[in-house]
C-alpha cells in the first residue's frame, strides 16, 4: 500500500512538472516578423500558449514568472547553410579535413559544433553536405535527437551530389583515388538513382552542386544539364522532399531555377536577371557572405584596413543585385569554413551589405522556418514550438547584440542560462 501511496504522488508530481507554466516578461518581443513593446509570452511544455499584451493575459495559477528585464525575446535562430563537420580552413584546409581527418574525428568535432551553435542561439539549423564524411551528419542528427549530445535541430544533406569528374579533392594522377567531398553520378537514370539512395539513407533533401570547378583553379562552369537537375528534383518531390542547389554561375543558377530547386547557396556571380527569375519562382536565396569574408582574411586580406579584394567586390555587386530584384534572403552563413557558435558573422555582414537589421532577423526565423517547411518554428506566436532566446538590448536597432546570447530554450527547455 505505501508503494502504492508513493507512485500515485509521483505520477501527480511528473503530471505537474509536464503541465508546468513559465511567463516570460521581457521589455520587448520580436516574434519573427515585427518588435514588440510591453509583450509578456507564456509557455507550457514545449509549446508557446500566449503571447501579447499583458493585459490580454489571465495568467494561471502556479505560473512560475522569469523576469527579463531590458532583454529582447524572439524565436531561436535557424542556421540555414552550415556544414558541422568542417571547421575552420585556417585551422586545416578542406583537402586535409577531407583525406587526413578519419570521420570518427570529425564526428566528435561535428558534437562539439553541435553544442557550439545551440549556445550561440540556434535551435535549428540546415547542414549543407557531409563534405566526405558519408552519412555522419545523419548520425549526428540522429544523436541529438535521442539527447546523447546537444545541439539544434537538424535537417540534414546527407554526401550532397555532384557531377562527375567535378568535386575534389583534385590534384592527382588519374591512377590515384582519394575520397571526394561529395557523391558523383551522371545521366538521367544516374541522378535518380543517388537521389533515391541518398533520401533511403536519412538525407531530409537533396543538395547538388549545379556548377563548380572542372579542373584545380579553373573558374567555374554548370555541371549537370537541365534534364538531369529536372530529373533530381523530380524524384525528390515524389518522395516528399526538395532539391537546393549550390550555384555561383548565372547559367548554373539558372539552370537550377528552372529545375525547380528551392535554394539557391552562395550566388556569386548572380546577375539581376537571374535574381529577378528567383523571385518570380519562389527560389530563396542563401548569399553565404561570411564564408567569402573568412577565406579571404585566411589569405592575408586584411580587412578594415585594406581595400576590399575582387571576391568582395563581386559579393557585395551581386548582393546589392539581389536586393534590388526583390529576391527573399535567408539567413545561412555556411559556417564550418569559420568558427561554429560564431553564426552571428553572417548576419553582421547582411546588415553591412545593405538589408536592414529587421530584415536579417526575419530572415534567421520566419523567413528560414517557411522555406525549410517548418510550419511550427521561427515565430512567437500561440501553438509554436518554445524555441526561444533572449539577449540584451534591442538588436534591430544594432544587429551585434546578437555576439552575446544570454538565454535559449528549445522545446520549452532551458538549454543556457
Amino acid at each position: 500500500m505505501k508503494n502504492l501511496i508513493l507512485t500515485f504522488f509521483l505520477i501527480i508530481s511528473l503530471c505537474q512538472q509536464a503541465t508546468a507554466q513559465l511567463l516570460l516578461k521581457p521589455d520587448r518581443v520580436f516574434d519573427g516578423k515585427e518588435m514588440h513593446d510591453d509583450w509578456v509570452v507564456l509557455i507550457e511544455g514545449a509549446l508557446i500558449t500566449y503571447a501579447g499584451p499583458a493585459s490580454g493575459l489571465r495568467i494561471p495559477k502556479g505560473t512560475q514568472n522569469k523576469d527579463l528585464s531590458g532583454m529582447t525575446l524572439m524565436p531561436g535562430l535557424i542556421e540555414g547553410h552550415s556544414h558541422l563537420l568542417l571547421h575552420p580552413y585556417n585551422e586545416t584546409p578542406w583537402n586535409d579535413q577531407v583525406l587526413k581527418e578519419s570521420p570518427v574525428e570529425r564526428s566528435l568535432r561535428g558534437a562539439n559544433h553541435a553544442k557550439a551553435s545551440l549556445m550561440a542561439g540556434v535551435t535549428t539549423m540546415r547542414d549543407l553536405g557531409s563534405e566526405g564524411a558519408g552519412y555522419a551528419d545523419v548520425y549526428l542528427k540522429q544523436s541529438i535527437e535521442k539527447g546523447i549530445i546537444p545541439g539544434p535541430r537538424l535537417l540534414v544533406a546527407g554526401p550532397a551530389i555532384v557531377a562527375t569528374g567535378a568535386y575534389g579533392p583534385k590534384g592527382f594522377h588519374d591512377g590515384v583515388e582519394v575520397p571526394l567531398g561529395a557523391e558523383p553520378t551522371s545521366g538521367i537514370n544516374g541522378v535518380i538513382e543517388t537521389a533515391r539512395r541518398q533520401l533511403g539513407n536519412g538525407a531530409d533533401f537533396i543538395k547538388v552542386y549545379a556548377d563548380y570547378r572542372w579542373q584545380t583553379g579553373a573558374p567555374s562552369q554548370p555541371t549537370f544539364l537541365l534534364e538531369e537537375l529536372e530529373a533530381m528534383v523530380a524524384t525528390a518531390t515524389s518522395a516528399g522532399s526538395y532539391v537546393v542547389a549550390h550555384a555561383s554561375t548565372p547559367e548554373g543558377m539558372k539552370r537550377a531555377v528552372l529545375a525547380g530547386v528551392e535554394t539557391i547557396e552562395h550566388g556569386d556571380g548572380g546577375t539581376l536577371e537571374v535574381f529577378q527569375l528567383m523571385k518570380e519562382k519562389g527560389v530563396v536565396f542563401y548569399p553565404t557572405l561570411a564564408a567569402g569574408d573568412a577565406i579571404e582574411q585566411y589569405q592575408g586580406w586584411q580587412k578594415g584596413k585594406e581595400a576590399d579584394t575582387e571576391r568582395i567586390q563581386k559579393k557585395k555587386a551581386s548582393f546589392k543585385l539581389a536586393l534590388q530584384s526583390g529576391v527573399t534572403i535567408g539567413f545561412g552563413g555556411d559556417v564550418g569554413v569559420y568558427t561554429h557558435g560564431e553564426n552571428y558573422r553572417e548576419l553582421e555582414l547582411m546588415v553591412d551589405y545593405g538589408m536592414s537589421p529587421i530584415e536579417v532577423l526575419q530572415a534567421a526565423t520566419a523567413v528560414n522556418a517557411k522555406t525549410f517547411h517548418l510550419y511550427n518554428l521561427g515565430e512567437i506566436k500561440k501553438g509554436f514550438t518554445a524555441d526561444l532566446i533572449a539577449v540584451s538590448g534591442d538588436p534591430s536597432r544594432d544587429i551585434k547584440i546578437l555576439r552575446s546570447v544570454k538565454l535559449v530554450w528549445q522545446g520549452g527547455e532551458l538549454a543556457k542560462e
